[in-house]
């Protein structure tokens, strides 16, 4: 199976040569940083529309996470375009992660469509290292097809524990590997060194429930999901909270 998927890998790669070239050459990435937003735009309203209730039945448990002023602190990390926002209960005071700043025109256009929310600010980051914010400043932490794309999973969900406060939730909606031995997960290998350039450094491949598991959370709940899109190459997504 290793040589068949690496003989694979080669054809998918003398195929999509020029694309490899480019991101040699250091031409793809700025490229990609632009384009990527658009992509995403397209793509998660399209999301949005397969995956509604179980979005609101996940977000809906922000409204238990409520002080005394009737604020929730959450932070949104890989924000994106800001394709949650519509499922956040009235009362967030949102503040949006994310490395690349080409997003920002699109988070400034979905937070003025959804005036239910307080908008605080937009941190150009990286998850790995969120040093803007504050030890325990957030009640709440959105990551949604995030750690896919991320260099440490392990280093970002240390980082998330930081700014959580005592009793704060991460709720995630990721994407993850397929059952290992099936022709899936060996189609997700071939595929991921190419993919990887196209989805700004998506991996395929990663177990990132796993993660989750192993980063010392009090409780971690989740739950399994269809992808849905069944044309791409991305497999099961895993839908849940963690308590810090």
């Amino acid at each position: 199976m290793d040589a068949l998927v690496r003989l694979l890998q080669l054809l998918v790669l003398v195929l999509t040569l020029p694309l490899h070239l480019m991101a040699l050459l250091g031409c793809w990435q700025p490229l990609c940083k632009s384009y990527f937003p658009y992509l995403m735009a397209t793509l998660t309203a399209r999301s949005n529309r397969k995956m509604e209730s179980k979005k609101r039945e996940l977000f809906d448990q922000i409204k238990a996470l409520t002080g005394a002023s009737g604020k929730v602190a959450l932070l949104e990390l890989g924000c994106g375009t800001g394709a949650n926002f519509q499922f956040y209960p009235p009362g967030c005071r949102v503040t949006c992660v994310d490395p690349n700043p080409h997003f920002e025109k699109f988070l400034t256009k979905s937070m003025a469509e959804n005036r239910h929310l307080h908008y605080e600010r937009f941190v150009v980051a990286h998850g790995e290292d969120m040093k803007q914010l504050a030890d325990g400043s957030m009640d709440a932490v959105v990551c949604t097809l995030v750690l896919c794309s991320v260099q440490s999973p392990r280093r970002v969900l240390q980082e998330v524990q930081r700014v959580l406060r005592p009793g704060g939730v991460l709720f995630f909606w990721e994407h993850v590997a397929e059952p290992r031995g099936s022709w899936a997960f060996m189609w997700q290998q071939v595929l991921e060194p190419t993919w990887k350039h196209i989805g700004d450094g998506c991996h395929l491949t990663r177990e990132t429930w796993k993660d989750l598991e192993n980063a010392r959370f009090s409780e971690v709940q989740m739950e399994r999901q269809p992808p849905p899109f069944k044309w791409l190459p991305v497999g099961p997504h895993i839908m849940g909270k963690a308590v810090k």
